[in-house]
C-alpha cells in the first residue's frame, strides 16, 4: 500500500501540487517503508518551501536517527524546537525535547 501511495505522491514532483504539505506526505511514506534517506530528502525539500512546518522538523528528525545520523537528527530536532516555539506549537516542541532527549542520552551511552 505505502509503495503505491508513494508512486501517486512522485507523480506530483514537480508540478503544480509540488509543494511543503506534498513533500512532507511523501517523505512520511517513505519513513513508514523504512527509507530513512529518501524521507530525509523529500523533508528537507520540504523545510526549504516553509521552514515553518513544525511537522516536517519532526519527522525530519526522525528519518535521520533512523538512517544513524544522529548528530543531523539533533540539529533538526533543535531547530525543529525553535520553530515550533516561534509559531505556538507546543505540543511539537514538546514532542521533539522529548526526542532530542533521548537522543542526546543515546549519543552519550555510545560514546561513553
Amino acid at each position: 500500500m505505502t509503495s503505491t501511495i508513494i508512486a501517486s505522491f512522485e507523480k506530483l514532483l514537480d508540478g503544480p501540487r509540488d509543494g511543503a504539505l506534498l513533500r512532507y506526505a511523501l517523505g512520511n511514506e517513505y519513513l513508514k517503508a523504512g527509507n530513512g534517506e529518501q524521507a530525509a530528502a523529500h523533508l528537507r525539500a520540504a523545510i526549504e518551501r516553509d521552514a515553518t512546518l513544525s511537522a516536517a522538523w519532526k519527522l525530519l528528525g526522525k528519518a535521520l536517527d533512523q538512517s544513524g545520523q544522529h548528530a543531523e537528527a539533533l540539529a533538526a530536532y533543535e531547530r525543529g524546537i525553535a520553530v515550533a516555539e516561534a509559531k505556538g506549537d507546543r505540543q511539537a516542541a514538546k514532542e521533539m525535547a522529548v526526542f532530542a532527549r533521548r537522543l542526546r542520552r543515546q549519543m552519550a551511552d555510545t560514546d561513553g
